[in-house]
């Protein structure tokens, strides 16, 4: 992952419009949380969470010290699925778009959920499972086509709800998570190749199908994508879904569930309807 993301980082500022919408949505969502944030891990983003926090006075203000850890390029360079950091190092991590490479989610999570002191909040975006559909639709199509089967070609997503799942298992407290569909067009399904590489978002799956993607098989890939994604005005789609993650270290002073029983009204009563048992 490290060279695919260094060989993209001449093109990555033209190509990353998703990572650049991301980071401005997670700086958007810091900016609805009245706290101080005094020691920031930014995760990936190739610094453009930095960027979009440095135009908003108020919340850059209430972020401290900003430290800036990526695959190819920032403050340090590290190993996503062994991070360098000590236990409550950090009051706040914040990853756009990076998380989705990791092979491990889980232990990845595990370690986030160390990395920060209690009360702290990791807030991450990555791509979910509904991203490139149609690349994969048409992948699938073309190779089946030729060879009578078809291997993996584009990176497995996590779904919404797993991240979900994942935070809560990780240790995070008030885990939530919710998504972003974003449908981007272009002119021939090529470009969308073009700006994946550029971005650094091309598949490096441990495990890849043996055979070569020949020409002809990419090229009835293409065919494919044109007939079955493409609109009136013959631009074709792609579908990108931004998956965002948040969780905070727990800390006593956050909301905790109410035990069950302990409610001091009934819904029936404030629906205004009368209450009926379950054999009714």
């Amino acid at each position: 992952m490290r060279a695919r993301k260094r060989r993209a980082a001449a093109g990555f500022a033209e190509a990353a419009f998703l990572h650049a919408r991301a980071a401005a949505d997670l700086a958007e969502r810091l900016e609805a949380i009245p706290r101080t944030f005094p020691s920031v891990l930014e995760l990936g983003g190739g610094g453009l969470f930095s960027t979009a926090a440095a135009t908003r006075d108020e919340l850059r203000a209430r972020l401290g010290v900003l430290v800036h850890a990526d695959v190819a390029c920032g403050d340090l360079i590290i190993d996503t699925e062994r991070l360098p950091f000590a236990a409550e190092s950090f009051d706040l991590v914040v990853s756009p778009l990076l998380l989705h490479w990791v092979n491990d989610l889980p232990a990845v999570f595990g370690q986030l959920r160390q990395m920060l002191r209690p009360d702290g909040l990791l807030l991450a975006s990555l791509f979910g499972g509904d991203t490139l559909r149609e690349l994969r639709f048409s992948l699938l199509e073309a190779e089946s086509e030729f060879t009578g089967g078809a291997g993996p070609r584009v990176a497995p997503f996590t779904g919404l709800q797993d991240v979900a799942h994942l935070l809560q298992r990780a240790g995070f407290a008030l885990p939530a998570a919710d998504r972003d569909v974003v449908i981007v067009r272009y002119g021939e399904p090529l470009r969308l190749l073009a700006d994946l590489r550029a971005m650094g978002e091309t598949a490096a799956l441990a495990e890849r199908s043996p055979r070569a993607l020949s020409r002809r098989i990419l090229a009835r890939t293409f065919e494919i994508y044109r007939e079955r994604f493409a609109d009136p005005d013959g631009r074709v789609r792609a579908t990108f879904e931004i998956v965002t993650a948040t969780g905070w270290a727990p800390h006593e002073s956050q909301q905790k569930p109410l035990n069950p029983g302990s409610a001091k009204a009934r819904l029936a009563d404030a629906l205004g309807v009368e209450e009926r048992g379950a054999g009714e």
